[in-house]
This record gives structure tokens, sequence and C-alpha cells, in this order.
């Protein structure tokens, strides 16, 4: 289905036993010796058969499958119409709010942009799909939105990364919305941001994944979803607003951190499993039990993570206190006190499925680190600029949560105005 879905349908295919996940390089060497499990026959052979066998005419044949959407379904019941939605995998199956012509039109007041124009393209599976801002409204429309939401939804559908992914491992991802946009529509920063008791917050999130399953043509368990266990932020991700009133002198908002103006509005994207929550019960200071907390990620040398941080106001005057005036000054403390040894390292189960064969193909810096004793310390964390900070919170408790959150990007809000 794959090689179908990119154009390939007669790809040549042979297979080894999964997941290989954690399995020994030892045992990956055996399947590979070994008998594909579907075919039965030795996979070397089947290796050989496809890279040398003559192509036939059919074999050829190359393009990617066209699969028309109808711009509209149809009249029928309400009922009717949410079954139609489920049983054709459209919605995240929670009920929806059916995306009737005048419901769409009525989203589209909330941007200045055209129905027909195209947005861009989103991937959540295989498969790119291209969509248009009407396209993008009737899935606001299913998720609940406001028309006031729609550039913050715009912005994200046309910034490419779709909230799902393929791979075996169950990731999400974390939206946070800056600038003068999250007090318009009413986002909530403070009290309770991360949970549901704000329309706004709630639905943005829903969308993402709405979009990634209705335009980027994802979301599909076993054809173009492998999550093995899957992940309950999938629903609507860790979406919030910063807290920008409530940033100490010298923080920065998040979005100014990344070269955008603080009047600006941007929402930003960050991917990765999960929050880890934490209350310092043993450490003295808070930049101690985050610290702690850092060194939990797996290596970025190794695997493309990050480190996230969501500090409630609290906590982020407490560390003003305790000598970091910026939040550029507490992600550099981190970056230089969390250190592993290469042996520690090399140890790592991704950092030998990623780095180890870099090393071995001469890329740095792992080749360099092959080399090295491994007693030599290196950084748990690339740069600085993977552990990122952000203020979130009511002042009702000094709380923080953190995650293994890799940035990827900001996009402007104001464009999609």
């Amino acid at each position: 289905m794959h090689a179908k879905l990119v154009g390939k349908p007669r790809l040549r295919i042979t297979c080894v036993p999964h997941p290989i996940s954690r399995v020994p390089s030892p045992v990956c060497r055996e399947y590979i010796e070994g008998t594909d499990p579907i075919s039965g026959q030795p996979v070397v052979d089947k290796i050989i058969e496809a890279l040398t066998g003559k192509l036939s005419e059919e074999d050829k044949r190359t393009g990617l499958e066209e699969r028309p959407v109808p711009r509209l379904i149809g009249p029928d019941s309400d009922e009717n119409l949410q079954r139609f939605f489920i049983e054709n995998g459209m919605t995240d199956y929670l009920p929806i709010v059916l995306p009737t012509e005048e419901r769409v039109a009525e989203m589209l007041k909330g941007t200045s942009h055209k129905a027909d124009e195209l947005v861009g393209e989103l991937r959540a599976g295989y498969e790119a799909g291209s969509f248009t801002v009407e396209q993008v409204a009737a899935n606001a429309v299913m998720a609940g939105a406001k028309p006031e939401y729609m550039p913050v939804i715009l912005s994200m559908a046309s910034s490419g990364v779709a909230a799902i992914s393929t791979s075996t491992q169950s990731f999400a991802r974390m939206i946070v919305v800056n600038g003068p946009i999250r007090n318009e529509i009413g986002m909530n920063s403070g009290c309770g941001a991360l949970s549901p008791f704000n329309q706004a917050n709630a639905v943005i999130g829903r969308v993402a994944t709405l979009m990634s399953i209705n335009l980027g043509r994802g979301g599909v368990p076993n054809l173009t979803y492998w999550g093995s266990q899957g992940n309950t932020l999938n629903y609507n991700h860790a979406t919030f607003a910063e807290n920008e009133e409530a940033l100490p002198t010298g923080w920065q908002p998040f979005h100014a951190q990344k070269g955008f103006k603080p009047e600006e509005s941007v929402v930003s994207f960050f991917h990765g499993y999960s929050l880890w929550h934490w209350k310092n019960t043993y450490e003295k200071e808070k930049h101690e039990a985050i610290l702690h907390m850092a060194n939990w990620v797996l290596p970025s040398g190794g695997y493309r993570s990050g480190f996230g941080l969501l500090l409630d106001p609290i906590v982020a005057d407490d560390l003003v206190s305790e000598g970091y005036p910026t939040k550029e000054s507490l992600s550099q403390y981190c970056y230089d006190n969390t250190l592993l040894t290469l042996g520690e390292f090399w140890q790592y189960h991704l950092v030998e499925g990623f780095s180890l064969p870099a090393a071995q193909k001469d890329i740095e810096p792992y080749a360099s680190w092959l080399k090295q004793p491994e007693d030599t310390l290196i950084n748990r964390y690339r740069s600085p600029d993977e552990i990122s900070v952000l203020v979130v919170g009511g002042k009702t408790n000094d709380f923080w949560q953190a995650g293994d959150w890799r940035y990827i990007g900001s996009f402007s809000i104001d464009d999609w105005r």
C-alpha cells in the first residue's frame, strides 16, 4: 500500500520479522540471512532478484493514484452523516459539528483569504495532500472552532507540520501560541491552560489532528499510523498560549526568542512523546531539579530529541532569584551541565541504530567520537537552543512540567488574518 501511495505500485518488496526495535545487531543479521516471513524465500535472494530481475512494462509504471475529494457529500439526516464521517475514518471518533455549506461560509469570515486559495500540502501518512482555505475551514467547523480561530488554524495548516506521524514511536505535538491573538480569541495561558477547560485551546489542538487525518491522509492504524501504543495527546496535543503577562523582567516571549516581534502573533510546534510532572521535594533549589529532569532525555546527538520546560510563573520568578535573568541563561545552564560519557552515549539503542552507522561512514562528529576514549565527556544536547523554556500557569503552585519536546518551528499567524 505504501508503494502504491507514493506512486510506485509495482515496487518489489521483501521483508524481515518485525518489530526490530531493541533487537541486537546479531539477531538483525540472522533476519537478513533468514527467510522472508511472508514469501518463505531467503531474504538475500529476494533482494538480489528484486534488484537484478528484468522489469516488465507494468513494473515500470509510475504515477500517483488520483483520489479526488468531492466538495459536497449530499443531504441526509444528522445521525446518518455522523455515521458517514466515522465509518470513513474522517474524525477522531468523538462527535463532530457537521460542516454544512452555511457553517463553512461562516467560518470563512475569520480570514480575508479566498475559499479556493491553495494553502499548502500536509503529509501525515505516506502521501502529501494539497488543500484549500475552504477545506481547512471545513475541518475547523468539525472541531467546533469559532471563525476568529481561523488565522491560527490556517497558520498551522500552511506550516506543513502534521500533528500525527507514521512513526512506530507514538509521537505527539506541543502547540504554543504567542502574541496578541492569544487574548483576542480567549486562549488560556493561566490556571488550567493544559486542561480541557478552554474552547480555543481544546479546539485548536483538535483541529490539528483532524487536518492530519483529512488533509494529510494519515491516522489509519497499520496503514498510515504505526505508533505501537498510540498517544492520548493526539486528541488535541499539548496546546496552550504562553503566559506572556507573567514573564519575569528580562524573560522574552518564546516567539521573540525565535526572531519575531513581540507584537506579532505566532504559533510554534514541538515534537515529542509526553510531559512529566514535577515539584522538587529533594533538591534545595529549582534549577537543580530541572537539571535532574534534563538528564532523563535521550541524547540528541544520537536521535533528534530536545527538552521542553513548562514553568509556572512562580517557578520562573524563583529561577530569576536563583540567578537566571533570562530564559537563555537557564537553557545554557542545562546544556553545560547535562554531560555524559561516550561510553554511556554508545549504549543507547537508538544511538546504536542512528549514530553508529553515521560514525562508520565517517560522518562527524560521530566518526571522531568513535575514536575517543569511553570516558570522554560530551553534551547531551547539540546546543542550548534544543532546550526550550515556556511560562504557563496560574500561580497557584510552584509547579512545572517538562518533556522530550524538540522545537520544530514557528509560523506567522498574522499572514492569515
